[in-house]
């Protein structure tokens, strides 16, 4: 009997976009070994099961398709350009919470009477009328194409472009720019602005699947269920909080009733109470421990309806991993590679 397949795991190999990938996983529990900055396989040291193949960011998205590659993180932006008609390829999750960035479509600060995409439109028709036609410069034609039609802008010209967009109009060779922004400081210093309504996307690194390559692989469905769950519970994490105090009470109901009061800060499923021994062994005080865990924009509300109830010593720490009672994205992975 042939020994089972390992999972084969995509991961870019472009520079701060690696680094932010495996700063991710490691966080996550996933630590990621790669013997050198040469060589394009390494190993995911809680996961024997798992091969990770380094690969350029764009090149995930087709390998994944292809089923070259069992499980990627890619940017979004990347998946929604080359993957959308793409049947075997499946969004586990979306949004890994990293390298944030917009798709945006920006002209250059002189066109005072552009404002709008309705704008833009009037533009194009004007710009046919005298024989030439809107020229936008893109990596990203399906999106930008599909963009331009939906507001519009009927008359145009997609302009394949490498290298800095920001530069095509200035030297001539575009009109406007569909280009990745992440702070809007490089299209300021070439002189551009994004126009009104002109966000095409908004992306983030994304966790993507071969659907063909994980039916009738249970070895393979397994590891991609720890790398999934993990990154989901590591993310599901920065949304709470863990709150402890001591509250004086005659009785652990008494206190659980005065916590249970508010219940947005009461915890999940209510908090956890335990007598707190008094160093002072005559005191007639009885002091309880009190610990919620607590959406984080629920803390500040938290902490003072404890402070009601006369706590001192508040102290608020952050889970490393939340874990529900089962993983909705790998649910939805098991849902997809069934109908596939």
């Amino acid at each position: 009997m042939n020994a089972p397949e390992h999972l084969r795991f995509g991961l870019t190999s472009k520079g701060s976009y690696e680094q932010a990938t495996i700063q991710f996983l490691d966080r996550a529990g996933l630590s990621v070994w790669r013997p050198n900055p040469r060589q394009y396989v390494g190993r995911i040291g809680e996961l024997p099961d798992v091969e990770v193949l380094f690969q350029r960011t764009e090149d995930i998205v087709h390998k994944v398709a292809d089923g070259s590659v069992d499980l990627g993180i890619t940017g979004y932006d990347l998946v929604a350009e080359h993957g959308f008609d793409q049947e075997n390829l499946f969004v586990v999750m979306p949004d890994l919470g990293f390298r944030r960035c917009e798709l945006i479509l920006a002209i250059p600060e002189g066109w005072l009477d552009i404002a709008s995409m309705a704008d833009l439109a009037d533009l194009s028709v004007d710009f046919k009328r005298t024989g030439r036609s809107l020229r936008v410069a893109t990596k990203f034609p399906n999106l930008t194409r599909d963009f331009l039609h939906k507001h519009g802008v009927n008359y145009f010209n997609l302009v394949d472009a490498h290298g800095a967009l920001e530069a095509a109009p200035t030297l001539g060779y575009a009109d406007v720019i569909a280009d990745l922004s992440e702070t809007g400081v490089t299209l300021r210093d070439n002189r551009l602005r994004v126009i009104d309504g002109g966000v095409i996307l908004k992306a983030q690194a994304a966790l993507i699947a071969s659907l063909r390559t994980l039916k009738h692989q249970p070895t393979k469905l397994e590891a991609a269920r720890s790398i999934i769950e993990m990154s989901e519970a590591r993310l599901r994490s920065r949304g709470y909080r863990i709150v402890t105090a001591n509250v004086q009470g005659n009785s652990a109901e008494e206190v659980a009733d005065h916590v249970n009061q508010k219940v947005e800060t009461a915890g999940e499923q209510g908090p956890t109470i335990a007598e707190v021994f008094s160093k002072e062994r005559d005191s007639a005080q009885r002091w309880f421990e009190v610990r919620v865990i607590v959406p984080s924009r629920y803390l500040l509300a938290a902490v003072d309806h404890l402070r009601e109830a006369g706590s001192h010593g508040i102290t608020v720490n952050s889970p490393d991993y939340v874990f529900d009672s089962c993983s909705p994205a790998f649910d939805r992975l098991c849902k997809a590679v069934e109908e596939i």
